[in-house]
């Protein structure tokens, strides 16, 4: 199995590679649950950076004191 990509993109385009491996039909079982286990275990440290990109993004505003404050995205709770 890969050691985890340098950064999300890279990720992103390893488990691409996945997919159309395992898609292609060329692959013997074994290696195509090789294929699957990897691409299980990318698809959620992704999963993860994106959730922790989405909860460090945040919108500052000027108060009305000139004082700034971070607002969570929208969907996201306070």
């Amino acid at each position: 199995m890969a050691t985890n990509p340098s950064s999300f993109d890279d990720g992103l385009d390893r488990l691409e590679t996945l997919v159309q491996q395992l898609e292609n039909g060329h692959l013997s079982l074994e290696e195509a649950l090789l294929r699957f286990e990897e691409g299980v275990a990318l698809s959620q440290g992704l999963h993860q950076q994106l959730g922790d990109a989405q909860r460090r993004v945040e919108v500052l505003r000027q108060g009305l004191g000139g004082e700034y404050r971070a607002e969570a995205l929208e969907g996201e709770p306070s």
